[in-house]
């Protein structure tokens, strides 16, 4: 089981340049979790793929619904007050920090590409680069 950010999760949903990294990290363990927060910030970035007309809405639908079929049952809610803590003791947002406190609460890894995060949380988190 590995702990996710949305990132992660655009990566291997939206066939970029990352596409074939992301692969690599669900072949290696097909069991992600992330916070429900997850859902809002993949919706968004679904949005800027709709807007910029990059994607149709029918498109943007399906990959929706793949994403949250990968997730489903592995989506956990967060404790605000260890949230605020974690945001307390580090530099990153409260929205990183659901994503490192759902991986700190269940014991693994969180998979980022996010520098601040890295560096913040370096026990609790793996390179994304390092699939």
């Amino acid at each position: 089981m590995i702990a996710v950010d949305t990132n992660v999760i655009a990566y291997l949903f939206l066939r970029g340049e990352f596409a074939a990294r992301a692969e690599a990290w669900l072949m290696r363990d097909r069991d992600w979790v992330a916070p429900m927060l997850w859902r809002s910030e993949f919706r968004n970035v679904l949005a800027g793929y709709l807007r910029r007309k990059q994607l149709t809405f029918e498109a943007v639908r399906d990959i929706q619904r793949e994403a949250e079929a990968l997730l489903i049952g592995n989506e956990h809610e967060v404790d605000s007050l260890r949230v605020l803590e974690l945001v307390r003791d580090s530099e990153c947002s409260a929205y990183d920090c659901e994503f490192v406190s759902v991986a700190m609460r269940l014991g693994v890894k969180l998979v980022t590409a996010d520098s601040k995060v890295l560096k913040a949380f370096p026990k609790h988190t793996v390179p994304f680069s390092a699939s």
